[in-house]
Order: C-alpha cells, then sequence, then structure tokens
C-alpha cells in the first residue's frame, strides 16, 4: 500500500472575506484528497489586524517561517480606509513574491457553464485563456522615491525594471504553457510609447520565439488588447504581459467571466524548493466582509492550481469538475452570480459535486 503523501500549507487568511473564502477553500480541498493525501496545514495570523497590533504585517522572521513550507494559500490583504493599500501590499505579499522569487503569476479567465458574462453572444467557447503575469520586477519593482518632500517642488519618481534574464524566462515560460493548448500567444506591451523598456520587451519576445515555431505569435498594445478582450475574447489563448498591464487586464478578465469571484491565480516560485503562493484574485472586499457572502469559487479553483501544482493532479481535476457542475446547476450561487447561497453554503455543494 503506498504511503499518504502529507503536504506542508501555510496558510494567511489575511483581512475582510479572506478569512471567510480560505476555511471554505480548506474544507473542499480536504474532500478531494481523502484517502489519498494530508493536507497539513498551518493557519498564519498576518494581515491588517496584525498590524494594528504590532505595526506590521507580518513578523520579522515571516519569510523565513514561509520557506520550511510546501505551498501558501493566502485569501487576502488589504483594510481600507484603515490602512493604506500600499502598506498592505509592499508588507506582507509583495516581500513574499520577491523573497521566494514567484516569478510568474498564472491567472486563467474562463467563462464557466451556465453563467451569464456581460458580453452579449459572448460564451463558454469564446472565453477561455490564460495570462501570465510577470510578477516580480515591471512596474512593481520598487526602484524610486520622492524628493523635495513636503515642498511645492515636490517630485516623486517610480522606475519600472525589466531584465533581460527575467523577461525571458517569464516569457519562454509562456511559451510552454502555449504549446499545452491551443499554439497561440499574445504578448501584451506598450512600445509605441514607452521606447526603451516595452520595445526592450518585444526584442526578447521576438529573439525567445525562434524557440518556438509551432506557436503563432500576436503583440498587442495594452489598449488595443484591452479592446479586443471584450469585442472579440475568442482571438486570446495564452497571454503575457508586465506586471502592471496583466494585473489590469487580468481584472477586466474576471469581469468577462461575471464576477472576481471567479478567477483564481497561481504565483509560482522559479526554484521548486521554494513554496509557491496561491490567492484568489479579488481583494478583501470589507463592503460585504463578515456576512457569509463571498464567492469562494476563487479561492477553491485557487487551491485546486495548488494541489496540481503539488503533484495531485487527479484530486485538482475533479475540483474543476465540481465547479463547472456546480455553475451549470445554477442552483447554489452566491449574490454576485445572481443566487442567494452562503460562502459556506457553496462550498458545501461542491463537495457534494466531487
Amino acid at each position: 500500500m503506498d504511503a499518504v503523501k502529507r503536504y506542508r500549507i501555510a496558510v494567511i487568511p489575511g483581512d475582510g472575506v479572506g478569512k471567510e473564502v480560505i476555511p471554505a477553500g480548506q474544507r473542499v480541498l480536504e474532500a478531494a484528497v481523502a484517502g489519498h493525501a494530508e493536507l497539513a496545514w498551518t493557519v498564519l495570523p498576518w494581515g491588517s489586524d496584525y498590524y494594528r497590533q504590532t505595526g506590521a504585517m507580518m513578523p520579522p522572521d515571516g519569510l523565513e517561517i514561509l520557506r520550511g513550507f510546501d505551498a501558501i494559500y493566502l485569501g487576502a490583504v488589504g483594510d481600507p480606509p484603515h490602512v493604506p493599500d500600499h502598506v498592505t501590499l509592499w508588507g506582507l505579499l509583495l516581500p513574499i513574491r520577491k523573497a521566494f522569487d514567484l516569478y510568474v503569476n498564472v491567472r486563467p479567465i474562463k467563462l464557466l457553464p451556465g453563467l451569464q458574462g456581460p458580453l452579449r453572444n459572448k460564451g463558454p467557447e469564446h472565453i477561455d485563456m490564460v495570462f501570465v503575469r510577470e510578477n516580480t520586477e515591471g512596474e512593481y519593482a520598487g526602484a524610486g522615491g520622492r524628493v523635495h518632500v513636503g515642498t511645492p517642488h515636490e517630485v516623486a519618481l517610480e522606475t519600472a525594471v525589466f531584465s533581460r534574464f527575467n523577461v525571458e524566462r517569464v516569457v519562454r515560460y509562456t511559451f510552454e504553457l502555449a504549446r499545452t493548448r491551443r499554439k497561440r500567444l499574445t504578448s501584451i506591451t506598450k512600445s509605441n510609447a514607452q521606447q526603451h523598456a516595452m520595445v526592450f520587451w518585444d526584442a526578447v519576445v521576438a529573439e525567445v520565439a525562434r524557440d518556438y515555431p509551432d506557436v503563432e505569435v500576436t503583440s498587442l498594445l495594452v489598449d488595443a488588447a484591452a479592446a479586443l478582450m471584450v469585442r472579440a475574447p475568442e482571438r486570446f489563448d495564452v497571454a503575457v504581459g508586465s506586471n502592471l498591464f496583466a494585473d489590469i487586464l487580468t481584472d477586466l478578465g474576471g469581469a468577462l467571466m461575471g464576477s472576481l469571484g471567479l478567477p483564481p491565480s497561481a504565483n509560482l516560485a522559479y526554484n521548486p524548493r521554494l513554496p509557491s503562493l496561491f490567492e484568489p484574485v479579488h481583494g478583501s472586499a470589507p463592503d460585504i466582509a463578515g456576512r457569509g457572502l463571498a464567492n469562494p469559487i476563487a479561492t477553491v479553483w485557487a487551491g485546486a492550481m495548488m494541489l496540481d501544482h503539488l503533484g495531485e493532479t487527479e484530486a485538482a481535476n475533479r475540483i474543476m469538475t465540481a465547479i463547472e457542475a456546480l455553475t451549470a446547476e445554477g442552483n447554489v450561487l452566491t449574490p454576485d452570480l445572481g443566487g442567494t447561497a452562503t460562502t459556506d453554503q457553496v462550498a458545501g455543494r461542491i463537495i457534494e459535486l466531487l
């Protein structure tokens, strides 16, 4: 008899609805692996509440604590207006991404069966794409500063950083992903206006493309890409963009899916010995926090991506089949999808459908 595999998962529910959707996700993942794997959860109470108590989003040795886990399962961070957004982002998520070199952020965008997105005459067969977001540099590099602070001629500088090493490995990851799908890749840029960084990005894409003659490559300016996602989403299969561009466009993708409560994301470590991080795309949603109405599907889907990354592909596939069965039924949906179900009821129905 094969030994039961044990995975050490760091759980950071975070803020707002993160504290509601993460337990729901844990329940589904436990049910999916029952009998053939063990998920050893360690819940870490980091986030805005921790910040108000200690002045930091996580303890000084937080990164060292996380280093010993197989994966990280994150709910959401953010508590506006009580804690500034730049404090929550730079105090927790971005340090983790940088310290563990989580070089790509993979975000599926897919209209699930039974759901009606906002686009007329566009169904699941038209909206099925994956975005790869550069995740450690670009516009989120943190390079810059402010001078003459508090004077009438105060200046703020924010410098985007693009290294050949990083852009090439992100682009190469995207080409490999495209080979597993429909072999179409869209590179999203803004090289007409950003004559250094984005022209450089285009050049790296063109160089890497020579190694993938079987993949069709299209380059789009970010504004044109936004318009095309609305007008003809079927044109997209796999897309790659900078940290900022892909972040913005994947929120648009969530809207095309029908709710930001649906899209998941995987922050993948370049070094397989370091933990990758899995989270919903949505934020902490303080307007509905504590009411039990948050949609857990994005968090469950992110958990399925985590299981797949850990090698539990069969369990991950079963979760995705159950999610699609749930939306196809249309009977147990949260209010963002037009239903009246609670977070726990949706999780419970997914477990039944497993």
